[in-house]
């Protein structure tokens, strides 16, 4: 008797086994075939995005040498660019953004032509791009909140 339940336990096993692997085999090849068909775009940050990413990595280091005291160095150049780079979506550029982008600009170089204040400039600096980003695209604006000094 066990012989026999031992025999047909293993041949629906056995049975099982060969279909699932068929089922796999199908699977595989309907995932593969469908795969094939799709393009992927992948997504190109504009110049405006991109100027923005480091701008933002660079208030992160100014915001660390104001809070150690150190003195904030050089004016970043590229900053300048903000009047110039593709936007994303050009309509933004308006003049709108024209008028928020001159006050950033001039807050950020008055952090390195007067030192004494730096920090009030810095934090300017950072509400400009605040007020901007209220307007004109929130997304960022709970990143920017984290380069306020502490």
């Amino acid at each position: 008797m066990n012989k026999v339940l031992f025999i047909v336990l293993s041949f629906f096993t056995l049975v099982s086994c060969q279909q699932t692997k068929e089922t796999t085999t199908k699977e595989t090849t309907a995932t593969k075939d469908t795969l094939a068909k799709k393009t992927f775009d992948m997504y190109e940050m504009s110049e405006m995005a991109l100027l923005m990413e480091q701008m933002y990595v660079d208030n992160q280091r100014l915001k660390a040498r104001l809070e150690k005291g150190e003195p904030a160095g050089e004016f970043p150049s590229h900053f300048a660019k903000i009047h110039s780079a593709i936007m994303t979506d050009p309509t933004e550029n308006d003049d709108f953004f024209k008028k928020q982008a001159k006050v950033f600009l001039e807050a950020q170089e008055l952090i390195y032509k007067d030192p004494e204040n730096a920090k009030a400039h810095y934090s300017n600096a950072i509400q400009a791009c605040i007020s901007c980003h209220e307007v004109k695209c929130s997304g960022p604006i709970v990143r920017i909140k984290k380069l306020q000094l502490n």
